[in-house]
């Protein structure tokens, strides 16, 4: 997250929490004209996978937080507000939700070239809290990044195990049919019988 998103995630994660939620994360992105101002929320890791986050969940925090928004006045100029479930390609924002995802495989932009490379994609294998950093296995090779240098993650979905994949064909292909035959021949025009 940017200085200005964890600004405005410290000032709003206690708002969300009181409403029962938790604050993954916010994403603060300006562009001219009037900034986006996401906030992912969701319910309690003690109250999965008994409950989901709802609409109805994303109105509440929305309403709220726009109040408090008012009133504290964090960004200059227009912006829009989105109040967003994690979904299943959930990004994450601190190393306590890497540790959460250990095992699962994650989409990582740096904020600062490592070995050459602004974006990976690998396995959680684990997480240093008092280091700060998470190791990736990355093309069977250990990656070690500082959770200071990571611009966005996002954990990539397993479609065949969630049931989303579509299905592999099972047994042999179909047969094509064979091109007809008939309609030409390899034999010169003066030996084909003519239509008289």
């Amino acid at each position: 997250m940017s200085d200005k998103a964890t600004d405005i995630a410290n000032l709003l994660a206690p708002t969300v929490v009181s409403l029962g939620l938790e604050l993954l994360g916010v994403e603060y992105l300006p562009a001219p004209g009037g900034a986006t101002l996401r906030l992912y929320i969701d319910v309690p890791l003690a109250e999965q996978p008994e409950r989901i986050i709802n609409v109805d969940d994303c109105e509440r925090v929305s309403r709220e937080v726009s109040a408090q928004l008012d009133v504290e006045d964090p960004i200059s100029g227009n912006y829009t507000l989105e109040v967003s479930s994690p979904g299943v390609d959930r990004p994450l924002f601190n190393l306590e939700q890497f540790a959460r995802h250990q095992g699962e495989s994650a989409k990582v932009t740096l904020k600062l070239p490592q070995d050459n490379r602004r974006r990976l994609q690998g396995r959680i294998e684990s997480t240093d809290e008092a280091a700060g950093t998470i190791t990736f296995i990355v093309d069977k090779a250990e990656v070690v990044v500082s959770a200071d240098n990571i611009d966005k993650a996002r954990i990539m979905p397993d479609w065949v195990a969630l049931g989303l994949a579509p299905s592999k064909p099972t047994g042999p292909a179909p047969k094509r049919p064979k091109p007809n035959t008939n309609s030409s021949s390899n034999e010169p025009a003066a030996k084909k019988p003519r239509a008289e």
